[in-house]
């Protein structure tokens, strides 16, 4: 027993965290442009507009890929590259970027897996009031509609939003990531409503085309039981979806109950204010249209027992940027979600960031990145064997990038980025990856 033979073996990325040419060849200016170019909000001073110049160096990029015998790559859209105001005229050139870095998957044998949201709006709608605005649902439609026309004859797997509990919890609640906001929880719940929509109408825009899978992917922190005693698991998988008022813009349940069953959490239709969105019959058949797996982010848990939540003991080892190490995250977070879901499992981020520097010997070794992936992914392999479907995983990240508010102050790729020189090196992670991939995880 094992991985499924078809099991997915990928890395993934984000435009706004690689691709650089943040003004070049018409593309238009997005919500982190504006944001990390405001001073204070991002770590050093730091901004995208260069990156890992992924935009210039797409050949390079895609070679390593091939190197590293990568079965699929999961890469977002700038939507503001494709359609500089966010709705209307289509920039082609930004159109041709895409083509070529999915022409030079097809031809290296890599499958595109296209996430079409990953935080990056069009300031021109940004402006215009975001999520907030009620129409924001028919533009992320609109832009669907293109994605398919000009992208779908060869992607086949489509993400439609990355971490919304992210997204609309750090940049519309706390004031971490972009826009920068603190907005009341009612205008959060409308927010979100109108990112479920949004969802739903993508799901039926990419459907009119050629047959494809589609996954919504969640920013995930398990509940993991203290012990494997039927009264802790039961504890934990209460809490891994418990949804109410004081923290529903991160909780699983408020994302993934209405996409998948059609109906919020309870505590949401018995919320009293006057300024909560409108939610229509018509509104939840649009949001659970049928979508094809689950994508979940997965980097660390949190220890359930029946008496509640278990403290960190002194000690507790942690990733560079403070969170702590958990590997039994990838068993029980797959397999909760998929005992009340029902749907395929994709592990769509999964990774550590290390301080990694680049030896005297010119290679960069990271054992300790290797470690984290091999407890990781034997978990998920135990998921898989007793009996959660799992289909695929990604490694976070392919290349070191703009880790949005930390800016480059945290490496998680695979592949170390001189961002001076703009150099490359593989880490012996990857060589441990590649090793996992060629042998479908059975060393694991």
């Amino acid at each position: 027993m094992g991985f499924k033979t078809d099991f997915v073996w990928g890395a993934a990325s984000a435009a706004y965290q690689i691709e650089g040419a943040a003004f070049e060849d018409g593309k238009g200016s997005n919500i982190w442009d504006s944001f990390s170019h405001i001073p204070g909000t991002v770590y050093g001073g730091h901004n995208g507009d260069i990156a890992c110049d992924h935009y210039h160096r797409l050949e390079e990029d895609l070679d390593t890929m091939a190197a590293l015998e990568i079965k699929s790559y999961r890469f977002s859209v700038s939507w503001a590259r494709v359609i500089p105001g966010g709705i209307g005229a289509v920039n082609e050139k930004g159109i041709a970027f895409y083509d070529r870095l999915i022409n030079g998957l097809v031809k290296r044998g890599i499958k595109p897996c296209m996430t079409l949201y990953h935080w990056d709006l069009p300031y021109a709608l940004h402006i215009r009031g975001g999520w907030l605005n009620p129409d924001s649902p028919e533009w992320f439609a609109e832009y669907a509609r293109l994605i398919r026309e000009r992208f779908g004859d060869r992607v086949h797997d489509f993400i439609t939003f990355n971490e919304p509990q992210v997204f609309v919890g750090c940049g519309y609640y706390n004031g971490e990531h972009a826009p920068g906001y603190k907005l009341p929880k009612w205008e959060l719940l409308r927010i979100g409503h109108n990112v479920l929509k949004a969802h739903g109408l993508a799901v039926k825009e990419l459907r009119r085309g050629e047959p494809c899978r589609i996954g919504f992917t969640g920013a995930s922190c398990p509940a993991v039981p203290a012990t494997e005693k039927n009264e802790d698991i039961e504890a934990a998988r209460k809490n891994y979806f418990e949804s109410d008022y004081d923290a529903f813009a991160f909780s699983d349940a408020y994302w993934f109950d209405p996409v998948i069953t059609g109906k919020y959490p309870e505590w949401v239709y018995n919320y009293e204010s006057h300024f909560k969105p409108e939610i229509t019959d018509d509104d939840m058949e649009l949001i659970s249209q049928p979508i094809d797996f689950i994508g979940l982010n997965i980097y660390q848990g949190k220890y359930i027992s029946a008496q509640g939540l278990v403290g960190e003991t002194p000690g507790t080892p942690r990733t560079s940027i403070g969170w702590p190490i958990t590997p039994q995250a990838l068993y029980w977070g797959p397999r909760f979600m998929f005992e009340r879901y029902g749907k395929p499992i994709i592990i769509t981020e999964n990774g550590m960031s290390c301080h990694d520097a680049v030896s005297l010997d010119g290679k960069v070794h990271d054992p300790n990145r290797t470690d984290y992936l091999h407890r990781y992914l034997s978990e998920l392999k135990r998921a898989a064997e007793s009996g959660t479907e799992i289909d695929g995983y990604y490694v976070w990240s392919l290349t070191d990038n703009f880790e949005w508010a930390k800016g480059y102050s945290e490496r998680f790729g695979l592949v170390y980025v001189d961002y001076a020189a703009q150099r490359r090196v593989i880490k012996d992670s990857a060589e441990f990856i590649k090793n996992v991939i060629s042998t479908n995880g059975k060393d694991l």
